[in-house]
């Protein structure tokens, strides 16, 4: 029987960046599911504080080259790759000098937070997908971590819809309460109709706070895993719209993914 495929999208994975929950997960849950027979693919933002050359990137140039555009202005793809020796995967990251070259995450050394952290999610979600689309490999499902992948459903729903590549693939989103204060660039909605979304798809983030961009990816997701406990309304509005839903165990937490994924694959795509 073929390998069932899993892409995991996350705003950060532990070592490249460490000591959040999301990176601890996002990097042990590939590491288990390769161990136990699924083909795993795994991609992160290539933020301007990873050490490259400890880390040993490199370009991966059959990749790159690819422009994007966002806001209405055309931004490079660059994708770089590194392995994980010891877990036997590669992770490859989503670069480019506008939205990553900076040494911050989400806000400079003064805890200010970037304005266009809005537009570097739109960029890391779809440079992700087209990455994938390049590469020609279909995954089966599609695990997204942290509230800077939550653009990824809405785009898979909307945007790839006739794409072969996602045509069969489930999605599922993991809620963290590591967040944001205030709101995203209220121009969000509008940058993404560029990309010939928007309507109704769009009117959960008119107001682009964390909640309501989970509440977006949730809308558009599959399956729901509430990764820590303090996201209560998230788990209401989840179960709300019936998506099949899970806490992340603290304990045998391999054996619980593995029955979610496979239940996930018996069930029909969310519309």
């Amino acid at each position: 029987m073929e390998k069932k495929r899993i892409l995991y999208i996350s705003q950060e994975i532990n070592p490249y960046l460490q000591n959040s929950e999301i990176a601890s997960i996002a990097r042990s849950l590939p590491q288990n599911m390769n161990e136990n027979g699924y083909e795993v693919r795994v991609f992160m933002p290539r933020f301007g504080m990873i050490n490259e050359r400890r880390h040993q990137l490199h370009e991966v140039i059959r990749l790159s080259g690819m422009n994007l555009i966002v806001n209405d202005m055309d931004q490079p793809l660059i994708i770089k790759v590194a392995s994980i020796p010891q877990a036997r995967i590669q992770v490859y990251f989503i670069d480019n000098e506008e939205y990553f070259k900076r040494k911050g995450q989400f806000a400079d050394k003064s805890g200010k937070v970037f304005p266009d952290n809005d537009e570097r999610s739109i960029f890391f979600s779809r440079g992700v997908l087209e990455t994938v689309k390049k590469l020609g490999w279909a995954p089966d499902i599609i695990h997204c971590h942290g509230w800077m992948t939550s653009l990824v459903p809405l785009y898979l729903r909307n945007y790839y819809h006739e794409e072969p590549t996602f045509a069969e693939a489930k999605v599922v989103y993991s809620v963290y309460d590591k967040g944001f204060e205030g709101s995203l660039n209220k121009e969000l909605a509008k940058k993404i109709a560029f990309d010939g979304i928007n309507g109704n798809s769009t009117d959960l983030i008119e107001e682009p706070t964390f909640e309501q961009m989970n509440k977006l990816a949730i809308q558009n997701a599959d399956g729901v895993v509430f990764a820590q406990e303090d996201v209560d309304a998230l788990r209401s509005f989840a179960e709300e719209l019936g998506r099949t839903t899970m806490d992340h165990p603290d304990e045998d937490f391999v054996d619980a993914y593995l029955k979610f994924y496979s239940e996930l694959l018996v069930e029909e795509t969310v519309a």
